[in-house]
């Protein structure tokens, strides 16, 4: 009896493929935990390029894969951190290609208190290791400030404070930057407010603060945590200008109260703090003018004592002058007799000299007798003089006359005159071509020359356009 293989029965069970069960188990997940809160411990926190946050939830003995959306991850209220113990809302849902489930976050908040104080235990050792609440990057507050910067929200009671204690003190100019100092925007608008301040210049329409107030009410942990944010955190730490750190109330501390150059136990210290006390200040000035007169007052005492004392070991000096005014009218006697006895000895030298004088009438007419003589005779030696010189100059014309190129024309010569106005004297001189002015006794005429020293090739002659012009006879 030979042997047959078993026949395999039809089954009635439905045949997936693998994509087919992925949906099926992908929308009964989301069915089922549409909506669930899970605690547990952040692991392998990474962002991504686009802006995704990736990481991982965990307890003592499970895990599960996590990821929040770039619209979320903006939202959340704290930054997540590997370590942190946190509270999630979300959805599940699955990862076909990885056949994986995963929580889908879309908020965050901290595991209770204790888990917070840890995360801010732990960013504190972070920042103050990279030297961010260092002493030593502390900066002093002016004395008296012109321009108060206060960072705060417009509609608390906090700015309120500030400016009434301001106006007791001491009455300056306040800007207020606006922003909110709770929720999710609040660490953007404040590092904004400090950053702005810090970015205004003593030239612009908005003066720049000579000092910045961060200030805050009083609230909860979680309340105050925009101020324990990393951002805030280097603003204040950055900022140029002197920061006062006022949020909360004296028992509350903040992550910026350790990069502020100043932390004020309330907004009202801080007040206190940037501006002294005006009546305070008059009085001392009051008090120094008092100390300042009547130190210039003993000094002057001292002064005058220590020259009284000088003084009485000096001679009266009304003697030494008494002395030396008399020796003055003895001097000025002896000097005025000098004068008187020279101007008389001149007086005498003058009489001797004026009687060897001649009278100058005389000594005139005898002058005028000589000239008188010799006039004749001087009239006729110039006379005699005119006529030779007449004659010289006769004989010297005539000479000029017989020599002048003019009566060389009158004996049929040319006068060859170039195009520069200059004679031309030499063959070597007359080129071919050129035009030329003929000078003869009775007139002028115009020529051109054809042909140019011996040797050379004569050019042709150039057609007369126009007739010569007649010259001027000489």
């Amino acid at each position: 009896m030979s042997q047959h293989p078993t026949a395999t029965l039809p089954s009635n069970l439905y045949e997936y493929t693998v994509s087919e069960l992925s949906a099926v188990l992908k929308t009964t997940v989301e069915e089922r935990f549409g909506h669930i809160r899970l605690r547990a411990e952040i692991s392998g926190f990474k962002r991504h390029a686009s802006g995704h946050l990736y990481f991982t939830l965990k307890d003592d003995t499970a895990c599960i894969d996590a990821v929040c959306w770039r619209t979320s991850g903006g939202k959340l209220s704290l930054q997540p951190e590997d370590g942190l113990e946190v509270i999630v809302t979300g959805r599940l849902t699955t990862y076909p290609g990885r056949s994986k489930y995963q929580i889908v976050v879309e908020a965050m908040e901290l595991a209770g208190q204790g888990a917070l104080l840890k995360m801010l235990e732990e960013r504190k050792k972070r920042l103050a290791a990279e030297g961010l609440f260092d002493p030593a990057r502390k900066k002093p507050l002016p004395f008296l400030p012109g321009v108060i910067g206060v960072i705060t929200s417009p509609t608390g009671a906090v700015i309120r404070d500030i400016l009434h204690r301001l106006k007791d003190r001491y009455p300056c100019r306040v800007l207020l930057w606006p922003v909110a100092v709770q929720g999710e925007t609040a660490a953007a608008e404040v590092t904004a407010a400090i950053k702005g301040f810090n970015r205004l210049s003593a030239g612009d329409i908005i003066p720049r603060p000579d000092v910045i107030i961060v200030a805050r009410g009083g609230g909860s942990i979680e309340d105050l945590m925009a101020f324990n944010e990393e951002i805030v955190v280097r603003a204040a730490a950055e900022s140029t200008i002197p920061l006062v750190s006022a949020v909360g109330h004296e028992t509350d501390t903040t992550l910026i109260d350790f990069a502020a150059d100043i932390r004020a136990p309330t907004p009202t210290a801080a007040a206190e703090i940037a501006v002294p006390i005006r009546t305070n200040l008059v009085e001392a000035l009051i008090d120094l003018g008092r100390r300042a007169i009547g130190g210039l007052g003993r000094y002057v005492g001292e002064r005058r004592l220590h020259l009284d004392g000088l003084a009485r070991g000096l001679i009266d000096p009304r003697r030494l002058l008494e002395a030396k005014n008399q020796k003055l009218d003895d001097e000025t006697e002896r000097l005025m007799l000098a004068a008187r006895n020279l101007v008389e000895r001149q007086g005498q030298k003058i009489s001797q000299l004026t009687g060897r004088l001649r009278s100058p009438i005389e000594i005139y007419r005898r002058s005028l007798d000589g000239l008188t003589r010799t006039a004749p005779l001087m009239l006729k030696a110039i006379q005699q003089s005119l006529r030779t010189t007449e004659r010289q100059m006769m004989a010297t014309g005539a000479l000029l006359e017989s020599l002048s190129y003019k009566r060389i024309l009158d004996r049929g010569f040319v006068l060859v005159l170039g195009a520069d106005g200059h004679p031309i004297l030499r063959a070597t001189e007359a080129k071919a071509g050129a035009e030329v002015a003929l000078t003869f006794a009775d007139g002028t005429a115009s020529a051109q020359i054809l042909a140019g020293p011996k040797g050379s090739e004569p050019s042709k002659p150039r057609r007369q356009t126009t007739p010569p012009t007649q010259g001027k006879l000489i």
